[in-house]
């Protein structure tokens, strides 16, 4: 069953990370905890794909309005929460997937602050129970 573990973050976030506000030290812990959240999803068989997002400022949003393309800088709609970066995952079950998910807000730093969302993947075959 392949699930979506997404992170959220916002461009604050981003640029506190760029920042003085966060310490060398606190970016390795950061890292680390990354690196070996991923590694034990690929050694178990999990894994499918995971990837960071740069940040919001160089998104762009598209949408139509009355018919025409409208194209604006940024990817927000109301909010100025945005997808931070994301796990694909094939697990035994939605249980499985939130147990990673809660591993996630463990890391150190405001990494997972803004918060982590499951989503199984349409098209598989999912459990959500």
């Amino acid at each position: 069953m392949k699930y979506m573990i997404l992170v959220y973050g916002s461009q604050p976030d981003y640029d506190s990370m760029a920042g003085p506000a966060t310490s060398a030290e606190e970016l390795n812990a950061i890292g680390e905890f990354l690196a070996e959240f991923t590694g034990e999803l690929a050694a178990s068989g999990e894994l499918l794909d995971t990837q960071g997002l740069a940040t919001p400022v160089l998104a762009r949003r598209v949408r139509l309005r009355d018919g025409v393309p409208v194209v604006t800088d940024g990817p927000f709609a109301e909010t100025e929460e945005v997808i931070a970066g994301y796990w694909i995952v094939d697990c035994v079950s939605f249980d499985r997937a939130t147990e990673l998910a809660v591993r996630l807000n463990k890391a150190p730093g405001r990494i997972a602050d803004a918060g982590v969302v499951i989503r199984p993947v349409m098209g598989a075959d999912y459990d959500t129970d």
